[in-house]
């Protein structure tokens, strides 16, 4: 089992959801919206002719431990293009400032022990990530007095990624307990720094309390929620996964063009 703190080799499982997976109990849903400051319309960016929400969703699916995969989003235009692919998605309140509240309004309605927010903005998802984000919320740490309510992966970071505040760091504890994240250079010296996926698997009572707390002091000044769920005394664990050259978090049209090279596509 792929636990917290040890590498874990980005595969490409050829499982899609099958009658067995709808037995177990996660669920992973995917927030989008159109509203993106920073790239307008980008859940609906055509990459080698599919929207990207599409090509989250569809290698969301070929995740092993999943139940079912749903589209959270506030747009009747998103939720038309995941249905027409063959997805589900589901309509949330607009007001929603966050894709963690979106996400948190969707697991509401459902039974899953375990929910798993996946980004919108991952075309290049692979889904062992997935898998080690789930076995990591299950090891737990070898001296945890209390259970981590909520996992996450990172991995090594590219050149010039420190600098860079887009790109999110994180350094965990011995146990694979995550210690900071920031969008600002962390110290490192000989402790790891690593580049923060934003990927969470949440036990399903935690999420509905995250998103029911007021923001922190911390959190509002990284504009990171995942630091809310520290202040709070609460651990997340990190798994580690080794995918530097697939993983794009698409934030920019810089990025978005980066993964349509990478995937062959002249445009979209």
């Amino acid at each position: 089992m792929r636990g917290s703190g040890q590498e874990v080799s980005a595969g490409s499982p050829e499982t899609g959801q099958n009658p067995e997976d709808s037995l177990l109990s996660a669920t992973v849903i995917i927030p989008a919206r159109l509203g993106s400051t920073r790239l307008p319309r980008k859940a609906l960016a055509e990459i080698v002719g599919i929207p990207m929400v599409v090509r989250v969703w569809q290698q969301a699916i070929k995740s092993r431990g999943v139940g079912e995969v749903i589209v959270a989003t506030d747009d009747e235009e998103i939720r038309g293009v995941v249905a027409q692919a063959g997805g589900r998605a589901v309509l949330t309140n607009p007001a929603h400032t966050s894709g963690t509240d979106r996400v948190a309004e969707v697991a509401a309605t459902l039974r899953s022990d375990v929910i798993v927010n996946v980004q919108g903005d991952l075309p290049l998802l692979d889904p062992s990530w997935v898998e080690a984000a789930l076995d990591a919320l299950e090891q737990g740490g070898r001296s945890d007095t209390a259970p981590a309510v909520m996992s996450t992966l990172a991995t090594s970071m590219a050149a010039g990624d420190e600098e860079r505040p887009q790109v999110v760091k994180v350094v965990s504890d011995c146990e694979g307990n995550a210690l900071y994240f920031s969008r600002q250079p962390i110290p490192s010296g000989e402790v790891a720094c690593r580049k923060h996926i934003g990927l969470y698997a949440y036990r399903r009572e935690f999420l509905q309390e995250f998103a029911s707390l007021a923001p922190t002091p911390l959190e509002q000044s990284e504009k990171l929620e995942q630091l809310r769920v520290l202040e709070h005394g609460r651990k997340i664990r990190v798994a580690i996964v080794d995918s530097v050259e697939s993983m794009v978090e698409v934030d920019t049209q810089e990025d978005l063009d980066r993964v349509r090279i990478l995937l062959g596509s002249s445009g979209g």
